[in-house]
């Protein structure tokens, strides 16, 4: 199979600049719950990040949407990872969200910041018992021998914290991505595709455009 032969016509839908809501975090909440709605989507939270450091070096990878809100949106991790790193080099990051069987794509640019303690405590303790010790054992990103040092790990971490509460690890926690410019991709046929561009202003408000597809 040539991957230059494949070949898909997008009829899904179309976006229309009368139908858009005057800011981006409304307009992701429907398509949000539609992605949510749909049963060929099995994580509508994953976003693609991307991130660059000191050295201009970009590295991308899966997370997963935690909370959003008109702030911006989050994910949560390990603080000494090699993204965390990064954003502590160069905190513009981008997202994207591709809801392929809608044949729709949000994507955003903007400023990365730490959210509060009292944000990540609130999310920690909702996780299930075997994620709050992964978040223990797991020295994100670095270089391991083989998995069974994990396995142990995660069966001393699981004795440890056996007869109480596992506290929040001092090194892990949520990050917020603040947007600054947020672009909703609609798949339309022809590659005629309906891109519309919100653009935070200097005085914080938003502007609308529509992008050549």
């Amino acid at each position: 199979m040539n991957p230059a032969d494949l070949r898909q016509d997008y009829r899904a839908g179309e976006l229309r600049r009368g139908d858009l809501a005057p800011d981006p975090f409304r307009q992701f909440d429907p398509w949000f719950k539609e992605a949510l709605a749909c049963p060929q989507i099995t994580e509508p939270n994953a976003m693609t990040l991307a991130t660059s450091g000191g050295d201009g070096r970009v590295t991308a990878r899966t997370v997963l949407l935690k909370a959003w809100d008109e702030k911006g949106f989050v994910f949560f991790t390990n603080y000494t990872s090699q993204k965390a790193r990064q954003i502590g080099e160069n905190p513009q990051a981008a997202l994207l969200f591709a809801w392929l069987p809608l044949e729709r794509q949000v994507s955003l640019c903007g400023r990365a910041e730490k959210i509060s303690l009292a944000e990540s405590l609130a999310y920690f303790v909702s996780r299930p018992l075997e994620s709050k010790i992964g978040a223990w054992v797991s020295q994100q990103s670095t270089i391991i021998t083989s998995r069974k040092i994990l396995e142990m790990k995660f069966a001393e971490m699981s004795r440890k914290f056996s007869q109480g509460e596992i506290p929040l690890p001092d090194f892990w926690g949520g990050f917020r991505i603040v947007p600054q410019t947020v672009e909703f991709w609609q798949g339309r046929s022809s590659r005629l595709h309906d891109r519309f561009l919100y653009t935070r202003t200097d005085a914080g408000e938003w502007e609308i455009e529509r992008l050549s597809p």
